[in-house]
């Protein structure tokens, strides 16, 4: 959980200091307003470009995430049955053996003669 989160906020603030560098660099270059839309439509493309890019990196970085849980789930799950199983055989040679006690406790024992 940790690594997306990281990852959300690297995303966030790629994004966000893409998008201040780009705003600095057009208020302080001295240039014509005809140079500045173009500027700015040139960044704003380069910009779309970066911002699908990542976006398909978090995709990859997901479904890699997803994959990863399905194994972990699929590996937890095989030991927990693993698990029950072999509590299942203690609990059954318990039951046997206190069974087995039982019947002795139960089963009469020969009486000693009497003198």
């Amino acid at each position: 959980m940790s690594d997306s989160n990281d990852f959300g906020a690297f995303l966030i603030g790629f994004i966000v200091g893409g998008l201040t560098g780009a705003a600095v660099s057009l208020l302080f270059a001295p240039q014509t307003g005809e140079q500045t839309r173009e500027l700015i439509h040139d960044k704003a493309i380069e910009l779309r470009d970066r911002a699908s890019e990542t976006v398909e990196e978090a995709r990859l970085h997901a479904e890699e995430a997803l994959e990863e849980a399905k194994q972990k789930t699929e590996e937890w799950s095989k030991l927990a049955k693993e698990q029950a199983d072999d509590l299942l055989l203690k609990g059954e040679k318990a039951l046997e053996e206190s069974r087995e006690k039982l019947v002795e406790t139960i089963k009469p024992k020969d009486k000693p003669a009497e003198v």
